[in-house]
């Protein structure tokens, strides 16, 4: 692979990356407050389960990085349909930490540092899952939220329960 191919594979992981927080938002705000609420209810409710309805949502979104891989490197050998695998699954892979472990801890783990820009993001979505119903919630990003969700003073939630 020469340097070229390099750099713009390079490009279209992050560009992908970039786009794929356009598909999350829209999938959580139109598809998961939407017909699917059925899978997402699961996620808005207080509970001890280890897994929850709402984690098909994961299997699902990564089903296209897990094609593009396949079929990009040992169906036909393609390194920008790899690089566009590689872009979502680098997404599905800063989704998780974030949203599941910083925020849900799912894992008990946070960084001990949090920028003024992760308590935004954070404080957004702990306004997010301020209402358990389908309608009237907001912030449906996960790597962008506005300057409006800044916290005046930042609080983190402790445990699961607590952010749920």
């Amino acid at each position: 692979m020469d340097g070229v191919t390099i750099v713009f594979c390079s490009l279209i992981v992050v560009s992908t990356f970039l786009f794929w927080e356009f598909v999350a938002w829209f999938s959580h705000k139109y598809i998961m407050h939407g017909f699917l609420w059925t899978w997402h209810k699961s996620h808005h409710t207080v509970h001890d389960h280890v897994l929850e309805k709402n984690d098909w949502f994961a299997v699902v979104f990564s089903l296209p990085s897990i094609g593009l891989l396949y079929y990009g490197s040992v169906t036909s050998y393609n390194p920008y349909l790899i690089a566009v695998g590689v872009g979502i699954f680098c997404y599905g892979l800063f989704y998780f930490v974030f949203h599941d472990v910083i925020v849900h801890q799912r894992i008990k783990w946070r960084p001990e540092r949090r920028s003024s820009y992760l308590q935004r993001m954070i404080h957004a979505h702990y306004i997010h899952h301020s209402k358990h119903s389908k309608d009237e919630c907001e912030a449906f990003g996960f790597l962008y939220a506005p300057k409006k969700y800044t916290p005046k003073k930042f609080v983190v939630k402790e445990t699961r329960k607590e952010t749920q």
